[in-house]
């Protein structure tokens, strides 16, 4: 089983920076593919990026335009997502995941079994 622990939020204004993290423990981290995801008051979930657990393909949501990087250091069992150019719509909690089975590369929110609390993230104008 997999835990994962998000950290790096904060209140930020438009055209800044952040970058979140996501520390995991008890599991084979580097077998999995980890995604972050993010909601905002009223909204559903919506997936923003993930990575494959070689690190060798990643996938980012349509409005990331390229604003948003999502790397791992397998070494540390951490994942990262980088964010710039920062927008007051981009204000949500992120969370990140890990899907129900190693292995197992996916960008959809349902085949995600391991979740952790999530990171606030307020970009104000």
């Amino acid at each position: 089983q997999v835990q994962l622990v998000e950290s790096g939020g904060g209140l930020v204004q438009a055209g800044d920076s952040l970058r979140l993290s996501c520390a995991a423990s008890g599991g084979a981290f580097s077998s999995y593919t980890v995604g972050w995801f993010r909601q905002a008051p009223g909204k559903e979930r919506e997936f923003v990026a993930s990575i494959k657990w070689s690190a060798g393909i990643t996938d980012y949501g349509d409005f990331v335009q390229g604003r948003f990087t999502i790397s791992r250091d397998n070494a540390k069992n951490t994942v990262y997502l980088q964010m710039n150019s920062l927008k007051p719509e981009d204000t949500a909690v992120y969370h990140c995941a890990a899907p129900k089975s190693r292995y197992h590369y996916t960008i959809v929110r349902s085949e995600y079994g391991y979740w952790g609390q999530g990171t606030q993230v307020t970009v104000s104008s």
